[in-house]
Order: C-alpha cells, then sequence, then structure tokens
C-alpha cells in the first residue's frame, strides 16, 4: 500500500511541484493511509543522528578548517613539488599528492576539493585549460573517503552494525588508496604530454626533498598519530577526531602562527554547516530505512536475490551495477543509510567478508561523487573556477573510468583490500 501511495509523487511532479516536495509529501501521505503514527518519525530521526560515532565526522570537519587555516596548504604543495620534480603533468602531480595528504587530514572529499581548488587553481591555470585543471583536483579531492580517515568508511560502519569496524574500515583503503594515487598521477602526465603541455616544476635534489620533509613532518604526523590511535585501539574514531583538532590547533597556533583567535568562529561555523548537511542527510534518510523494515523489505530482497543467483561473484557484480546508477542519481550518505543496512547482510549470507564488501560498497558510491547528474565534486569545482558543467565533464572522464578500473582491479583481487587488515588483526 505505501509503494501504491508513494506513485502519487509523479503526479504532484507534473503539476508544478517541486520533486522533492513531492515525494516526502506523498509518502506521507502513504504512511498516514495505513495508520501509522507519524509522531515516530522525528524520534527515529533523532535516534539516528544521537550517535557517539557519529560525532567524529563535524570533528574531523573542524580539524581541516583548522589545518587549512593554519596555513598547511603551502607546506603540502612545497613538500608535493620537492618530490615530483619537473616532467610533464608536473602541477597535477602535486595536487595529487596535495591530496593524499590532505585526504588523511579531512577524511572529507568536498572539504579537500574547496582547500585544493583555492590554492592550486591559479598555479595550474598559467599551464592547463580550467576545465583540465578542475578535473584533476576533483580526482585528488576524491581521495579523501578512500584513505584512512574516512567520514565514508566511519558512516558505513555504523550502519553495517558489528560486522565491520573503522578501524578496518581505514586498513581496508590504505592500499587501493596508494594505487588510485599512483594512477591518477600516471594519467596526468600522460594526458600532459599527449596535449603537449608545458613541463613544469623543478627538479628533484635530496636536499630539498629532506629540508621540505622536515618542513613537513609535523602535518604528516597527524594521520599517522590519529589513525594509528584508531586502529591500535587507544582511542575511539570520534576521540581520535577530537585530538585531530587538537592537533591542527596546536599547529595553527604555536607552528606555524597563522591561526588566529578570530579564525575560529569562522572554522566552527563552516564545520558546523557542512556536518549538519551531513547530518540532516543521515536523519531523513534513516525515515527510509525505517519504513524498508516495518514493510520487511530486507527479508523479501534476500528471498528475491538468492533465487536470482547464488554464485556470491554474481550478486557482487549486481551490487556494483546498481551502485553505479545510485551513485550518478543519489548523495552518498542518503545511500549509505538506506541501502547497507539492506545489502550488508546479505553480503555476509552469500559468504563474502564484510570488510571486503563494504570496501566496494563504499568505493563505488565514493564514485558517484564525481559522475552527473549528482555529482557533488563537479559541483564544487565548477563553483570555484566556473567552468561550464559540460566541459568539466568531458574532463573528468578518463579519471572516473581509472577508478572504475581500480575498483574492478579490488573485486577480482580481494588480498588488495583485505592484506593490510589482516596483518592489523582485523
Amino acid at each position: 500500500m505505501i509503494w501504491l501511495v508513494l506513485a502519487v509523487f509523479g503526479f504532484l511532479a507534473v503539476i508544478g511541484m517541486p520533486l522533492a516536495f513531492a515525494l516526502g509529501f506523498a509518502g506521507l501521505a502513504g504512511l498516514q493511509s495505513i495508520g501509522f503514527e507519524l509522531v515516530i518519525l522525528p524520534q527515529r530521526m533523532l535516534f539516528a543522528v544521537n550517535s557517539f560515532p557519529l560525532m567524529a565526522i563535524p570533528l574531523f570537519m573542524l580539524a581541516g578548517e583548522l589545518m587549512v587555516k593554519a596555513g598547511v596548504m603551502d607546506r603540502l604543495i612545497t613538500f608535493a613539488n620537492s618530490l615530483v620534480g619537473r616532467v610533464h603533468g608536473g602541477i597535477a602531480n602535486v595536487a595529487v599528492i596535495a591530496g593524499m595528504v590532505l585526504a588523511a587530514v579531512t577524511g572529507a572529499a568536498v572539504a579537500s576539493a574547496s582547500a585544493l581548488g583555492s590554492t592550486l587553481v591559479p598555479s595550474m591555470r598559467k599551464h592547463y585549460p580550467d576545465s583540465y585543471s578542475s578535473a584533476v583536483i576533483a580526482s585528488a579531492a576524491n581521495l579523501g573517503p578512500v584513505i584512512p580517515p574516512s567520514n565514508a568508511m566511519i558512516v558505513y560502519a555504523l550502519m553495517a552494525g558489528s560486522s565491520v569496524s573503522v578501524g578496518g574500515m581505514f586498513m581496508a583503503g590504505v592500499v587501493p588508496g596508494i594505487i588510485l594515487t599512483l594512477g591518477f598521477m600516471g594519467l596526468a602526465s600522460f594526458i600532459s604530454w599527449r596535449r603537449g603541455y608545458t613541463l613544469t616544476g623543478d627538479p628533484v635534489t635530496l636536499r630539498n626533498v629532506l629540508t621540505q620533509t622536515r618542513r613537513a613532518l609535523i602535518i604528516l604526523l597527524m594521520p599517522i598519530i590519529v589513525v594509528g590511535g584508531i586502529v591500535g585501539g587507544i582511542f575511539t574514531a570520534t576521540e581520535g577526531a577530537a585530538i585531530a583538532c587538537v592537533y591542527g590547533a596546536f599547529i595553527g597556533f604555536f607552528v606555524t602562527g597563522q591561526l588566529k583567535l578570530a579564525d575560529l568562529p569562522g572554522c566552527l561555523f563552516r564545520a558546523a554547516v557542512t556536518a549538519s548537511m551531513v547530518g540532516a542527510l543521515i536523519a531523513f534518510a534513516s525515515v527510509v530505512t525505517f519504513v524498508f523494515t516495518i514493510e520487511m523489505l530486507p527479508m523479501k530482497l534476500t528471498n528475491a536475490v538468492q533465487a536470482l543467483t547464488a554464485d556470491p561473484l554474481i550478486f557482487t557484480l549486481l551490487v556494483m551495477l546498481m551502485l553505479i546508477v545510485v551513485g550518478m542519481l543519489v548523495e552518498s550518505n542518503a545511500a549509505y543509510i538506506m541501502l547497507v543496512p539492506l545489502f550488508a547482510p546479505l553480503a555476509i549470507s552469500y559468504g563474502l567478508d564484510p570488510l571486503y564488501f563494504g570496501f566496494l560498497f563504499m568505493f563505488n558510491l565514493v564514485i558517484g561523487m564525481m559522475t552527473p547528474p549528482v555529482g557533488v565534486l563537479l559541483f564544487v569545482m565548477s563553483g570555484i573556477t566556473r567552468v561550464p558543467m559540460g566541459k568539466l565533464i568531458v574532463e573528468v572522464w578518463p579519471f572516473v573510468l581509472l577508478q572504475f578500473g581500480v575498483l574492478i582491479l579490488c573485486l577480482l583481487v580481494p588480498e588488495l583490500v583485505l592484506w593490510l587488515p589482516r596483518v592489523m588483526g582485523f
């Protein structure tokens, strides 16, 4: 009955109501029509966000804001430049390396895109078209959810329950993250060479590498301390995020000296706005998950899928194909809340390793942040560089295909995902 009434949203959208409002109105009408107590919904929404592990997300966002305001980007870019040298796509490779290090600080793609875009675009546009620069920075920023600490991994682990741990998910992303970073650098160099872009960067010298490594060492230590403490069981992900905030403030006040007390309200505000968007998505998506549960959709889905195939590989491929479409149309956090409770138990019933399936699930939706029409990173970079969305989509496809290639590689070679977690005892 609920699903029949939900179809009303199509009619409401046709007569001029916004699609989201029409869908919400039809959903409430459907629940009301079967005598459902609507007062339960705000209770479920509050329950979904009233979670200690979820507090790690706003804290990691605040840590990222503090580190960027502390002036770490200049040190990261100089450090990355000392490693790359004078090659085709040199500045593009600097952006990728800076994105990898920033990923280990912020854990979020959007925050990384904003920091990298505002810092590197002025330099990159001297050598590359803005559309290509935007595609490279969006790709570098998309390392944020793959390399630990990752907000996406925290949300997945929370929704999957006790089957996976945050530390295990963190370790699962290390090797694929390194492969993805090297792949981005190789692709950027190849494209720059094919298009005849000028060589950029300075020759690599051991003295310069050591000097810049020493300057950036205190920044590089942060992910080692935070992620190492979480993986080692010294503190939880939320406590680790709080430590990251203190660490970021320490660097800004006492190391670089660029963070001022007057900057704190702005950092807190930006982190709160971003975190509130994530929290709202989680709260509203939890209503859909609750409706799925009372309609016994997980049981129905399990029976339907198991009747379709008994092969774990075919099941995984079907889920991955579905997630490609979902990633194009649905914001990733909402997709985690709605779909993880459905598919994580189903994957276990097929005998799949929860960490293996969890990483593939998460990585697939992360790629969706760069695929139109709802690729949030495309909108962020288009807003920063004023590049028309059509031109940006054309430039970004090689990097998207590379990410799907790494996804397929991880699918076919599970040890790429599971080796490090197993070594670390997960």
